[in-house]
């Protein structure tokens, strides 16, 4: 009984610990909780600390691989990102729970606030109350349409989810060819895209 724990742990551990939009965690959590007839809240519970554990482990090693991949004058304007979080705390902090609420990759938020070398401490709190409360409606949802499961595998190859996926790796490549500085100093849009090393 405790392993199947452990793969919601691992399942969740694994999906939000990369760097790319993965799908989000419960699309693990779910089918693993209906298969294996788990108690929800307990699912609930252990896939969010291994999301949290994943996202922790991502904004650890992000600044290490941003040093080795981009050029510094990227991970200078993501750095001034960072500080503009850290001067606006609550307001940062509801728009990270705010978003995390939101059924979009929570990737490029990570991976802003680790390339920014944010503390986890700074993004974490916030987050584990949006994925929480995010986590445990779309789990409960789950378990109720577990009764139509080809109707979930369908919604997962929908029109929505694949916007999803998109609009993340949107959100990574606004993050990562935006010229920042340029923007929020001079008010100007600029796009760089030499920003490899």
């Amino acid at each position: 009984m405790w392993w199947q724990y452990a793969l919601v742990l691992v399942g969740a551990f694994l999906v939000d610990v990369v760097p790319i939009p993965f799908p989000p965690a419960f699309s693990i959590m779910i089918p693993l909780q209906i298969l294996f007839d788990l108690n929800v809240w307990g699912v609930v519970v252990i896939g969010v600390i291994g999301s949290i554990a994943g996202r922790y482990v991502l904004t650890l090693y992000i600044p290490l691989l941003a040093d080795k991949i981009f050029k510094p004058e990227k991970n200078k304007e993501v750095h001034y990102l960072g500080e503009l979080m850290k001067k606006k705390r609550w307001k940062s902090q509801l728009l990270i729970v705010l978003y995390s609420l939101l059924p979009l990759p929570t990737t490029p938020l990570f991976l802003a606030g680790g390339m920014a070398r944010l503390k986890p401490i700074q993004i974490i709190p916030a987050f584990f109350v949006g994925k929480f409360i995010s986590d445990s409606i779309a789990i409960h949802l789950g378990k109720v349409a577990s009764e139509n499961f080809q109707d979930m595998i369908h919604a997962a190859f929908s029109w929505k989810s694949i916007a999803s996926l998109l609009l993340g790796i949107l959100l990574i490549a606004m993050l990562l060819f935006v010229d920042w500085l340029s923007l929020l100093q001079k008010k100007e849009f600029k796009l760089n895209f030499k920003i490899w090393k």
